[in-house]
């Protein structure tokens, strides 16, 4: 998912409940119909570096659509910090857009309730087949088991982004390669001065997404199999206080990040202030505030030993956007015709190409411009070292809570307080007892 995205909260956990109870509310009630076949509504997510940014990528080939079909497409783009609680009372009302883009951590969230369209064979089979998209992106799309319910549109994965001069500056001939490394170079760059690593300790999904990534390398889920929340496992709770220690004990996030949540990290890192970023896909965020690629290198995400890979050599989610559909459409071909034409392989690139992202399609993500260094490394982790988090109906509350959970232990940072196990894991019983029951 876009880690631009702020925290979704307040009413997230309240509205999927509804959600789930009310079996997608308008939109159980049909399976779509072709009654307006020249208007489709899109929402789609903030991608770029600003909303208006995003209408001037997305315009051009909304224009092209509608050349190739006769269909107009109306555009919102929707900014991570409304778009999940717009989605779900959209489930709950059955007014929504035609078609959507979705964070595809939601994917399994927002398929419990009902109101998407599914993607079984026959609906795949009217895009091109199943088989055009990469396994890694495919994971995210709903439960196991259960026909997808989004098709993926962009793939991200997380990387350490470092700033070549302050490297320099303070004698590190490359990026670390394990925590301790990292930490290590922590303190020559704050003896020159600079901010070390940048966070987004205030946004709930950022916290997530390195969360479960220290989890994996620790050997922990915060679900069991069947699917039971298990955030207070010790391994779960060492993962959490390690990341938070970060600023806690180890000094390398400033304590001001405990309180950015929309990109403040990203701006800081682009104005040459920080050494170092972990975000997904950033280049052309950065670019975008006048930073250039040569000012800057890419690497994996750093694991606890050894180099990443799977299991406890994990180092990033898999990220991406999904593009779904609405159940109770007014205008169902025309919605398929969109996936169709948003997941071809010309569109794929266009729209990969200006989000410097990766395209989920094989054909389109084998294209040589989808070769530069730092593709390579985004590619090279999704492929071997990212996994996805948990496709369980209660992702999203999950996101929320343990999100939450994060953003209270760096406030504590922050403010000086001591940041110990049982204070993590006291925090981390207060989201379990947050989460539905089973």
């Amino acid at each position: 998912m876009r880690s631009i995205r702020a925290a979704a909260v307040g009413a997230v956990t309240m509205s999927l409940a509804l959600a789930a109870t009310a079996c997608g509310g308008g939109s159980s009630t049909g399976g779509g119909s072709n009654d307006s076949p020249k208007t489709l509504t899109y929402w789609a997510s903030n991608q770029g570096a600003s909303v208006e940014i995003d209408k001037k990528v997305l315009q051009p080939e909304l224009d092209k659509f509608q050349k190739q079909t006769g269909i107009k497409v109306k555009l919102e783009v929707v900014p991570w910090s409304d778009l999940l609680n717009r989605i779900l009372t959209a489930t709950t009302s059955g007014q929504g857009p035609d078609v959507l883009n979705i964070g595809n951590t939601w994917s399994a969230s927002l398929q419990a309730t009902g109101a998407l369209l599914p993607w079984d064979a026959k609906n795949f089979d009217k895009i091109g087949g199943k088989d055009r998209f990469v396994d890694s992106a495919l994971g995210s799309t709903g439960a196991e088991g259960k026909d997808p319910a989004a098709v993926p549109l962009y793939s991200m994965a997380y990387a350490l982004y470092y700033n070549k001069k302050i490297f320099a500056d303070a004698g590190i001939a490359k990026p670390p390669v394990t925590w301790d490394e990292l930490i290590a170079d922590g303190k020559k760059i704050s003896a020159k001065g600079k901010s070390v690593l940048g966070a987004e300790g205030g946004n709930v999904s950022e916290n997530i997404h390195h969360t479960f990534v220290f989890a994996k390398q620790h050997g922990a889920d915060f679900f069991t199999a069947d699917g039971k929340p298990n955030f207070t496992d010790d391994k779960v709770v060492a993962a959490v206080k390690q990341y938070v220690d970060l600023m806690a004990k180890d000094k390398v996030i400033p304590t001001g990040d405990a309180e950015y949540a929309q990109n403040q990290s990203v701006s800081d890192f682009a104005k040459g202030n920080l050494a170092m970023l972990l975000w997904q896909s950033a280049s052309s965020n950065l670019k975008s505030q006048g930073m250039s690629d040569s000012d800057y290198g890419i690497a994996p995400v750093p694991v606890q030993s050894g180099a990443p890979g799977t299991g406890a050599q994990v180092n990033s989610m898999v990220a991406g956007i999904n593009l779904a559909v609405f159940k109770n459409t007014k205008n169902l071909d025309g919605a398929t015709k969109f996936v169709k034409f948003m997941t071809s392989d010309d569109e794929q690139k266009i729209l990969n190409t200006a989000y410097t992202s990766i395209p989920p399609v094989k054909a389109a993500q084998e294209d040589p411009a989808f070769n530069t260094p730092a593709n390579s490394v985004l590619k090279n982790t999704l492929a071997t070292s990212a996994a996805a988090l948990p496709q369980v109906a209660a992702e999203s509350q999950f996101e929320t809570t343990v999100g939450t959970a994060v953003k209270n232990l760096f406030a504590a940072a922050a403010a000086g307080k001591a940041v110990t196990t049982d204070s993590v894991k006291a925090e981390l019983e207060k989201a379990q007892q947050q989460m539905p029951a089973a």
